[in-house]
């Protein structure tokens, strides 16, 4: 297991823990757990490393859809590689 953020790109990985704390997820009170389930950013997930270089935000594949992600997000969400890599 190991953190998002150290995928390097076309890594593929299952999201096994997301380590934000929870917190109240309607309205105003929204935390970063929420924001990344938002996206969808759930464990059990495999998500596709898309670009992780130079020093702003990464870009990853969910399902079908292409999110962008602070690297400091990015550390708090570990990962187990699933070994496959296009």
């Amino acid at each position: 297991m190991s953190p998002l953020g150290l995928l390097s790109k076309g890594e593929k990985a299952e999201v096994v823990e997301i380590r934000i704390q929870k917190g109240y997820c309607q309205g105003t009170g929204k935390n970063q757990a929420c924001h990344a389930e938002d996206m969808g950013l759930r464990t059990g997930k495999v998500i596709e490393m898309l670009n992780n270089g130079g020093g702003g935000p990464i870009l990853l594949k969910v399902d079908e859809s292409r999110i962008a992600i602070s690297r400091g997000m990015a550390m708090k969400i570990m990962v187990k590689k699933t070994g496959c890599r296009d």
